[in-house]
């Protein structure tokens, strides 16, 4: 079923309430409230409203539908990899990257007594991030829509065998009780977030500051097709911090490749080496431009 736990209702219907009444306010992020999503929302956005959805797909649907401003939407993970599903959904959401957002990552085992416990449930990133943790322990890990959303179905069930991984602030808004802190694998943990609008950014607004451009592409079925392709930032001298794979449609013939480079449509070298690249593919899209949060290399 597509709705939150009880213990998160009450939370849910007074955030969308408050985001109803002043939508152009509105950060949609998926997840019950105390999740990471929203956390990353308030930092980024503090004067924001936040706007809880059951999904990632629904929190683009929301700014697609106007009943948000923009959407908070994790990317990538320092240690897990990229979050499932979302390099589909970005081009197919029509939206565009308008900023982007890390936040150190913590997670917390949490449940209504002790232990011990048979199962924890969260997102299946943050069950991944606490893999070692959870075998350690003899704890299976159990996916879950989000990570609060994990602690408000733990408080739900009544039952004390099971726990969940959320951030701290979950446990105060839904009333369990933190067994563990820090239970992330990595001590360096952190997720990237987008910030995505309707409307692109103007590059020109960017002049002068370090950005970053986000596109797909799509290359052709012919020998060294993905060399071609990335030459055409190496020879303009562009830097490209993020390439990854995926296929499109079931015939494993045409591959679409996710990239970020440093800089921005309106620097030369940019221009010419995107120019270069929609001559050497089937095809070019970009996803948004947008400041650097945080210097590469």
């Amino acid at each position: 079923m597509r709705q939150f736990a009880k213990p998160a209702l009450a939370l849910v219907d007074s955030m969308r309430a408050a985001a109803a009444a002043d939508p152009a306010r509105a950060i949609a992020f998926g997840g019950a409230p105390g999740s990471n999503s929203h956390q990353a929302a308030m930092q980024f956005a503090p004067e924001a409203l936040p706007l809880p959805c059951f999904s990632f797909e629904d929190a683009l649907a929301a700014v697609e539908s106007g009943a948000a401003g923009c959407a908070m939407i994790p990317i990538e993970n320092s240690q897990h990899g990229r979050v499932a599903d979302i390099h589909f959904l970005l081009p197919s959401s029509g939206l565009s990257i308008v900023a982007e957002h890390f936040m150190r990552i913590t997670h917390c085992l949490m449940a209504l007594g002790p232990g011990p416990f048979e199962a924890a449930y969260s997102h299946p990133q943050a069950l991944g991030q606490s893999h070692r943790f959870l075998g350690e322990r003899g704890i299976v890990g159990l996916s879950h829509a989000d990570t609060a959303g994990a602690a408000a179905f733990v408080a739900e069930s009544g039952k004390p065998d099971i726990a969940a991984i959320a951030p701290a602030l979950a446990a105060d808004l839904y009333g369990l009780e933190i067994i563990e802190r820090e239970v992330e694998d990595a001590p360096d943990n952190t997720t990237r977030f987008v910030v995505l609008a309707k409307d692109p950014l103007d590059p020109a607004l960017l002049e002068g500051s370090r950005a970053m451009t986000t596109f797909i592409f799509e290359v052709k079925n012919i020998p060294a097709a993905l060399y071609k392709a990335l030459g055409c930032f190496a020879t303009n001298g562009v830097n490209m911090t993020k390439l990854e794979s995926y296929q499109k449609g079931a015939s494993f013939a045409a591959t679409q490749f996710f990239a970020d480079i440093e800089g921005a449509p309106g620097d030369a070298r940019v221009d010419l080496a995107l120019e270069e690249l929609a001559f050497q593919t089937n095809g070019v899209r970009l996803l948004g431009s947008y400041a650097q949060a945080r210097r590469r290399g």
